[in-house]
């Protein structure tokens, strides 16, 4: 019944005992597998296919069930134990038999010893998931003694035991893995280690996630407690933190969908610092507030978008994005909507970028980029226009996380509440002020523009001002006149510059983060020439706000949704 392991005693009462033949090179023959699961999914296949490679199949419960039911050859648990399931199935693989054949170091003298006096047969691959704890407690109406029921107690047991001997034992928990894993033993008659190492980590995540989700509940349930339990892998370090003197990394959120800089890939460049993830994910996020159909360009600097702008190319969407600021543009962060093209590519030349984020890149803009330089961070973000898999957003300061639900809407309502009525036509640019406003640091003040028939650009903005004042007469307002300069020179339009410059900040909009606690906002924006201003509103001085604007001849919508952005 038993065969005698190579490099075990001549000593009979010291041999090492297993129930199949010797291994091979450290790795050991799969004989025989324990069948556990309450996602059935692709079960019956995969047992099958074990089948085919006379591996022993033993299975509990509803598991058996499904297998017999496919003519597939199955020992019931109970027979192995020699004990019936009991207690309405809470007690069924807590047995030695079981934990004893998976537990067992095949190459210990004295485990397989004791195995063989217990008549323990070995078990070298446990395919087990866990009741579906987590759908059940998301059920609306739950009963506390269905979400019990629902705590999976053998499953995580035969899952950590078999992890725990990864060396001797293969442990899936996670359907998708069949098809590997019955390639591999199929190809050799084993499970590599290199995949059972891969496998134990993968299942001890899954318990450690599984009781995580049950501390969660029951600390809510029973103590009245809310617990936070975040999942984060995979750490890369980063050339340095937000100073070359710090050291950091970054962490992939697990199961997050949707774009993110974790499923981004780099196509070129030097390796990402930490400032790189910080203004790269504000890119993203500006880019993703606009669901334009147009392609549409922000460009950012210090966690702040400078340029943003829609167009009726890539290119005129960046030259516009560019013209918000071109100084600030410089060592920035690129983002676009829509695949990255060659004219695009070459507006660049010249000009020192850190990175570009794209759906994608055109071969020959890609080539191109490659050899603008060495370091250019190239990104491919293929789920770019998806939408963000994320409901929450997270901060971690000393000692505590907040936590908050994403800022999403521009406004609640749309209240004209001047005596000049804002005029329709304006609708569309001034919602992309908005979208442009709640991605800037607040105090934040944005002025826009419709440069081109339905296409939009951020022309200057105000932000991370201790007064709203400040970000509005000291730079949104001063920034305008000297981005428009550029363009101006660019252009040449045959008009001098300041009746240049007062025609196209007569047209523009002015969006605010928060309302404004006095007047002096609109009149400062007033004397600039703005005579569109979109406001939250909530002041107790709305009131005078409102009557200044009406002496100033500027109209005024409150959308009552504030975009404080700290």
């Amino acid at each position: 019944m038993y065969a005698l392991l190579s490099g075990s005693s001549a000593d009979p009462d010291q041999k090492t005992y297993s129930v199949y033949p010797p291994f091979l090179y450290g790795d050991f023959l799969v004989k025989r597998a324990l069948l556990s699961v309450s996602d059935k999914t692709g079960i019956v296949d995969f047992a099958r296919g074990l089948e085919k490679l006379d591996i022993q199949i033993i299975s509990t419960g509803g598991t058996a069930r499904m297998l017999r039911e496919a003519d597939i050859e199955v020992t019931d648990v109970a027979d192995v134990t020699g004990f019936p399931e009991m207690m309405g199935g809470r007690v069924k693989t807590l047995h030695p038999k079981i934990h004893g054949g998976i537990l067992c170091i095949r190459d210990d003298h004295d485990h397989m010893g004791e195995a063989r006096k217990a008549d323990v047969e070995m078990i070298d691959l446990v395919v087990v998931n866990l009741y579906p704890f987590e759908v059940t407690v998301s059920k609306e109406g739950v009963l506390l003694e269905e979400a019990i029921e629902n705590i999976d107690i053998g499953g995580p047991a035969m899952l950590r035991s078999a992890a725990k001997n990864y060396r001797s034992v293969s442990v899936v928990c996670d359907p998708e893995d069949y098809g590997s894993i019955l390639k591999e033993i199929r190809s050799t008659g084993i499970v590599s280690q290199e995949t059972r190492e891969l496998l134990a980590v993968k299942a001890f995540r899954h318990t450690a996630d599984y009781d995580a989700n049950i501390d969660t509940y029951l600390s809510k349930e029973l103590l009245g407690q809310d617990v936070l339990r975040m999942n984060f892998t995979e750490g890369l370090s980063l050339r340095y933190g937000e100073n070359w003197h710090q050291e950091a990394k970054f962490y992939k959120e697990n199961g997050v969908r949707g774009p993110s800089l974790a499923n981004a890939k780099q196509l070129h460049g030097k390796a990402l610092s930490y400032n790189n993830y910080i203004d790269a994910d504000n890119a993203l996020q500006t880019v993703k507030e606009l669901s334009s159909s147009k392609p549409a360009v922000t460009i950012v600097k210090h966690n702040n978008p400078c340029g943003l702008a829609t167009g009726k190319s890539l290119f005129r969407a960046l030259q516009a994005a560019w013209d918000g600021d071109p100084i600030s543009a410089y060592g920035s962060i690129i983002c676009s909507n829509t695949v990255f093209d060659l004219q695009a590519a070459e507006f660049l030349n010249g000009k020192f970028i850190e990175i570009i984020l794209a759906p994608g890149f055109e071969p020959d803009a890609l080539e191109y980029l490659k050899n603008k330089s060495a370091n250019l961070r190239l990104l491919e973000l293929p789920e770019l226009k998806e939408p963000f898999g994320v409901e929450n957003t997270y901060k971690y300061i000393i000692g505590g996380m907040l936590k908050q639900s994403r800022n999403i809407g521009i406004y609640d309502k749309w209240e004209c509440v001047t005596d000049i009525i804002y005029p329709e036509e304006l609708r569309a640019v001034s919602e992309f002020s908005l979208h442009a406003c709640k991605c800037v640091k607040s105090n934040a003040v944005i002025i826009a523009y419709e440069y081109d028939e339905g296409c939009y650009m951020m022309l200057s903005m105000g932000a991370g001002q201790p007064n709203r004042v400040d970000s509005i007469r000291k730079l949104a307002a001063t920034k305008a006149l000297e981005n428009l300069q550029v363009i101006y020179d660019r252009e040449k339009p045959d008009m001098y510059f300041d009746d240049y410059a007062n025609d196209v900040l007569s047209k523009c909009v002015m969006a605010s983060d928060a309302f404004f606690p006095f007047d002096d906002s609109v009149v400062h924006a007033s004397e600039y020439g703005i005579k569109y201003i979109l406001s939250p509103g909530g002041s107790i001085r709305d009131q005078e706000v409102i009557d200044t604007a009406n002496r100033l001849g500027v109209s005024m919508i409150f959308t009552g949704m504030r975009h404080f952005l700290h």
